[in-house]
Parts: structure tokens; C-alpha cells; sequence
């Protein structure tokens, strides 16, 4: 199977080394990248902006064992099963968050975008807060902002069991209740579980607990979490400081 993918990646690189050279050969403003021999040269451009001119080779053994792996008939399976999980996710979660790029009958494809707009403007809750408040539920965040800004784009694909599937829309059920209670004056609007997601361990036990929330309600907001908890490492961080300020902690080089 090894040499397969890599005669694969060979025939990859080949036909886009091709199309490349069709094009440059064309256009009078060459794309940037020539093949030389096995080489590849820049010209006249600014060159690749990733690590290679032609992405990651290595992703492309992945893909190509799932499919040969799984054949037509997997192929076709697992993409129902994907398909369906979307649609099971939207139909349960579509009474507490508005499911945007529905079709006929409701139907998504093999994913489904909760809008969360709205509930910046009545809550001052936002996408970014709910992505972080599911850490505490010990789920990772779906797909924050993308492709509709203020959005969260669930895609279970044919992994997730029903049981996994149902454990994360009660934990964001649970998370909408808990905007229901900032919408409604039960907690405050910028002292909250979720302004202040995730929560630490260290949090949690300190001495002293400087919230308005109760400590249970930032720790075990479900009562089977007491049984079996994800503690997230560390808690909020700043997204756009940390975009905007490098900073490395690389380990010293050894002379």
C-alpha cells in the first residue's frame, strides 16, 4: 500500500506539473512555477506562500487509503451515514438555533451551520463564546465563523456515534439555556459561564471565586460530567492578541 500512494502522489505531482507548464507556456503572466526536471523554479512572481508550490504530499496517501479502503459501496455508506448525522444534528438543534442553507424539506447536506447572530444582540453572547463554553462540556468547538461570520458549522461525518451525536446537542441545548438566563437577568451579562469559558481546574479550586456564577455551574454544568470531565488546560485566551503578538518559547539550541 506504501508504494501505491506514493506511485499515486508521483502521478498527482505529474499531472499539475503538466497543467503548470500548459499554462505558463499560455499566459503571458506566468503563474509562478515551472517544472525543471524533477525540480521546481520560481519566475516571475512571488513564489508559494505555503511551505510548496503544490501543498502537502502527504495528505494525499491519507486520502487515497480511505478510499481504497473503504471501496464504492464504503465510499457510498459512509456518506449517507455523514449526510444523516447533519440532518439529525440540524432536526434536534433547529427549535434552539436558527439552521442556516437549509433545503426542500429542511434537509442539509453533510453539515449545518447554526446562526448565532442574533443572540450577540440580545445577550451580548457570541459564536466565539459558545465554542469556547463547549470545552467545558468536553467537547471541541466545531468549525467557529465559517463560512457565515458569527456562525458554527457542525460537520459529524460518519464517525460520531448516535450517542456522541445526542451527548453534543444536549450539552448545546444546555448552552442556549444558559443564554436564555443572560437574555433573561438570571446571570449577568459580562460576568457569566460563558463570557468567562473555559474553566480551569485551577480555576475552579481556588481559594477564592471571583464570579457571580456558582463554581458548579462553571465545572459541571451537566450532571454526568461529575462522572466523567474533560478539564480544559488553560482558560480564555486573548485570540486577537495572540494573533496580532508573536510569541515564542522555543527551546534553546544546543551549541
Amino acid at each position: 500500500m506504501a508504494y501505491g500512494a506514493r506511485d499515486l502522489c508521483a502521478q498527482l505531482v505529474g499531472v499539475v506539473a503538466e497543467v503548470t507548464q500548459q499554462r505558463v507556456a499560455e499566459d503571458d503572466d506566468p503563474i509562478g512555477v515551472v517544472v525543471a526536471g524533477r525540480g521546481v523554479a520560481l519566475i516571475e512572481a512571488v513564489g508559494a506562500v505555503a511551505a510548496a508550490p503544490y501543498g502537502s504530499a502527504g495528505v494525499l496517501p491519507i486520502a487515497w487509503m480511505y478510499i481504497t479502503m473503504l471501496g464504492r459501496d464504503g465510499l457510498r455508506a459512509a456518506s449517507e451515514a455523514a449526510i444523516l448525522n447533519a440532518n439529525y444534528v440540524a432536526h434536534r438543534l433547529a427549535p434552539y438555533y436558527p439552521v442556516l442553507y437549509s433545503g426542500a424539506g429542511g434537509l442539509v447536506a453533510h453539515e449545518c451551520i447554526l446562526d448565532l447572530r442574533a443572540l450577540k444582540e440580545t445577550s451580548g453572547i457570541g459564536a466565539e463564546d459558545v465554542a469556547k463554553r463547549l470545552m467545558d462540556y468536553g467537547y471541541h468547538a466545531p468549525t467557529l465563523s465559517f463560512p457565515v461570520p458569527g456562525t458554527l458549522m457542525i460537520e459529524p461525518t460518519e464517525s460520531e456515534s448516535k450517542a456522541e451525536l445526542d451527548g453534543f446537542i444536549e450539552a448545546m441545548i444546555a448552552i442556549r439555556e444558559e443564554i436564555r438566563a443572560v437574555e433573561e437577568g438570571r446571570l449577568e451579562r459580562e460576568d457569566n459561564p460563558l463570557r468567562n469559558a473555559p474553566h480551569t481546574a485551577a480555576m475552579v479550586c481556588a481559594d477564592v471565586w471571583p464570579h457571580g456564577y456558582a463554581r458548579e455551574l462553571a465545572a459541571y454544568p451537566l450532571a454526568r460530567l461529575r462522572a466523567c470531565k474533560y478539564w480544559p488546560p488553560v482558560g480564555r485566551a486573548d485570540n486577537v492578541y495572540g494573533d496580532r503578538n508573536l510569541i515564542c518559547r522555543c527551546l534553546p539550541a544546543k551549541g
